[in-house]
């Protein structure tokens, strides 16, 4: 059975995406541009059609906290596999409308 929580601990957070490879990351602007402030977990084989670039985990949650955000995981899927579903939220309980993935 999956169930989702809302994860701030940065162990907890760090575990849940190296258990499943998946690497912080930012967006990049059509010009080669970072932009840190859009924060993603990029995971492989899965694209979002966003460019991204890697980040290390520092820097990734120094923006994870200075936006007050949570990570919405969930445990695993129906059929009882390792879920990727993930998306970033407001620590208040809003979308914040940032990477979303599922297998």
């Amino acid at each position: 059975m999956a169930f989702s929580e809302v994860l701030t601990d940065h162990r907890r957070i760090r575990a849940w995406a190296d258990a499943r490879t998946a690497k912080p990351s930012c967006v990049v602007c059509h010009d080669g541009v970072r932009i840190p402030g859009r924060i993603r977990l990029d995971f492989p084989g899965f694209s979002s059609g966003e460019a991204l670039a890697r980040i290390s985990w520092d820097e990734w949650f120094d923006t994870f906290d200075a936006q007050q955000l949570g990570l919405v995981i969930e445990s695993g899927t129906a059929d009882a596999q390792r879920s990727t579903f993930h998306t970033l939220v407001a620590r208040d309980g809003e979308l914040c409308g940032v990477g979303a993935g599922s297998r």
